[in-house]
Formats: structure tokens, sequence, C-alpha cells
């Protein structure tokens, strides 16, 4: 059935990235919902980096194939339209999502008698003064828990869309890069936030990961396979690093529940390791895992055309609106587990997020066209050649 959906012979298309932000968005699912045992696997348990920072690494390799290729043919002003419509889709998005996530929050709390749900996504602001909080919102200054991620995204896209005329030169664009990356880090410079508590994800920092998406994707494969082959004694290395961040972490994390105490400096130098303006450490760990998986799943891997990549494949193609259905889904996957939190309405909360985040993806691709049959155009008239030149395809 998905087979009939999933765009899986596009020509051109890694199905690797698909597939690997559909993974992304499951994890971020997970993630979002307190309580959730499953979330104890998850990416930011075993690096220093979590599931954002792939998505925001996809996201600028996808940018960098389907804007490039624009760029090559329209040039920059058309292309920088496009981009900036994308922006614009994002907007929408988010304010649509803030509304529904607000409620959603706001009627829980008071229907259940639980004020702290306010307080702890952030959401007291929208309490106190709603519209000025609304007015807020609208400009990208107040952003509640969980509704930081596409306001990261917007900024990040309307800085690509000024920087599209350096596609052309990558190491000119990563350079721009990595200075705005390392000039933001030393000078602690952030866009304005309402609350003072500044953005949870800082675009001008977040940006550089967005940007070496952007490179990758561009770049000629010869040269990337000459610069980052495969070597087994490196690869081995990075494995034991990520086994030995893997046991830090949840020394640190899970250490004093099971009686085990951390060493103060290590415990104080990982709260340093921050995710607001991705901290070296979580940089570094993200390329790392890129380079491991761009070489251990090609991207002809059977594995990817299966039954089983399938629905992650097809989230990861429909990702905003299975983002967004995510993070109506996780709270309501909290409000379950704080009923029961056994193993019964674990499995039932994840089993369910999943097939419900699949059949958004289902929904939205066949709303798309994706999933519905063509149906060939008009014939073309043989006596009138004209009608036929203006024939729609």
């Amino acid at each position: 059935m998905l087979a009939s959906i999933v765009s899986l012979t596009r020509p051109g298309r890694d199905l690797r990235v698909d597939f690997l932000r559909g993974l992304a968005l499951w994890f971020i699912f997970i993630d979002h919902t307190p309580g959730n045992l499953l979330g104890n696997l998850t990416l930011r348990n075993i690096a220093f980096c979590d599931a954002t920072e792939g998505f925001v690494l996809l996201a600028g390799y996808a940018s960098g194939i389907a804007y490039g290729r624009l760029m090559e043919r329209d040039g920059w002003l058309p292309t920088a339209a496009k981009v900036i419509g994308r922006v614009g889709t994002l907007y929408v998005a988010h304010i649509f999502l803030f509304v529904v996530f607000t409620a959603q929050v706001g009627y829980s709390a008071a229907a259940l008698d639980q004020a702290a749900y306010l307080d702890e996504l952030q959401l007291d602001p929208f309490g106190q003064e709603p519209y000025r909080a609304m007015l807020e919102a609208l400009l990208l200054r107040y952003q509640p828990a969980f509704l930081d991620i596409l306001p990261l995204y917007i900024v990040v896209l309307a800085l690509f869309a000024l920087a599209l005329p350096l596609i052309g030169r990558p190491m000119v664009l990563l350079g721009c890069s990595f200075a705005l990356y390392a000039v933001t880090r030393a000078l602690d410079f952030a866009p304005p936030s309402w609350t003072g508590s500044g953005w949870f994800f800082n675009p001008f920092a977040w940006q550089v990961l967005f940007a070496i998406g952007v490179v990758l994707a561009r770049a000629d494969p010869a040269w990337l396979g000459r610069r980052f082959g495969w070597n087994r004694w490196l690869a081995g290395l990075a494995f034991l690093a990520l086994v030995g961040v893997a046991v830090m972490l949840n020394m640190v994390w899970h250490g004093p529940a099971r009686g085990w105490e951390p060493p103060e400096w290590l415990a104080a130098w990982l709260i340093g390791v921050d995710k607001t303006g991705l901290h070296p450490a979580r940089l570094l760990s993200v390329l790392v895992m890129t380079w491991l998986i761009a070489h251990l799943l090609p991207a002809d891997a059977r594995f990817l055309t299966g039954r089983w990549a399938a629905p992650f494949v097809l989230m990861g193609q429909q990702s905003l609106p299975v983002f967004c259905a995510g993070i109506f889904l996780s709270f309501l996957g909290r409000l379950a587990i704080e009923t029961s939190a056994g193993p019964w309405m674990q499995a039932a909360v994840n089993i369910a997020g999943l097939l419900a985040l699949v059949l958004v993806g289902v929904v939205s691709a066949w709303y798309s066209g994706e999933g519905r049959p063509k149906r060939p155009g008009p014939q073309p008239v043989p006596s009138l050649p004209a009608a036929s030149r203006g024939a729609s395809p």
C-alpha cells in the first residue's frame, strides 16, 4: 500500500535522506513525550546531538539539491522567491501549530486542574497577556516549549535565500557560515526574545549545519570520496568514541539513580555542551555519525525500498505535516502515560503515535497528488496544431 504512495521512483532522489528524516521525526515525537521510556533509547542518550541536529543537516542537504537545480536553471531571484515562498508556508504552519498547541495545553490544564502544564511548557505569558503573547508569537519573539523548531527553520531558510549566489562556490559559502557561527558563539549573538530567555535554537549558530548539508549536496561525489573516503581504523575510533559518549551520558544523567556518582567536573562540562548555540561537541558528533551512515548505508540499499523502511521514507517526504502532527500527538501521549505508565500503555502510545504519523503522511501525500494515479492530459487535435501546443500536461 505504502509503496504506491511513497515516491520511490523519483529520479535522483536519495531515499536515505527521506528515511533518516522520517526516523528523526519519530524520535522527536518520542523525546517530546515526557515519561516515554522509549526516549531512553533515542539519539540524545547515545550522542551529544539528537534528532534535531540530524533533521537540520538533512534539510540543508535536500535544499541544496532542490534549490541548487533551480538556481542553475532560473538564476538567483526566481530561486530566492521559491525559498521565500517556502518560508511563508513554514510561517503559516508555525502560527497554526501555535494556536492548536496553546488551545490543547490550555484546555487540558483547566480540565485536569494541572496549572503546571502552563508553566512547564512556557505558556504562562499567554495566560497573563494573551493579546501581547499572540503579537509576539507572530513576530517569532515568543516561542513556547516544543514550538521552537519551525522558527529556527524559518530564519535559516531566509538566510539561505540571501546566500544562494554562493551555492556555486561551496568553500566560500562554508567559510561565511562558519564565520557567522564563530561570531555568534563568541559574542552570544541571538535574535530578540520577548521573555528575555532567548531563542532555544539560535538560528545564527544552527545555520552552519544547514550550510554543511547544502555543500554536501552540491559537492562532486568523486571529490567527497577522495576527501572523506572509508577508513576502517578511523571508523573504529569513531565507534569507540560513540560508545564512550553513550556510557558517559548515561553515567551522568542516570547514574545517581543507580548509585553511581559521576565526577562533578564531568557533570559540569556536560551541562556546558549547550544546544542553543550548537556546541562544537554537538556539531562534531552529528558530522561523525553522518560520515559513518553515508558509508554504511549506501544510496542503493535494498532495505530503503522495502516495506519496513516505507513508513519512515513516507514521513520524511511529508515532513512538515508529520512534524506538526507529532507535536500535537506528543502531548496526548503525555496525558495517556500520566494515567498509566505501565508497559501496555507505553507500547500503545508509541505504536499508536507511529501509526498516526504514518497516516498523516499518507493523507498528505494523497492530497499533494503523489498517491493518486496520473491521468493523461487531453490529446492534441491533429487539425489544430496551435491547440496542441497549448494543451495542459
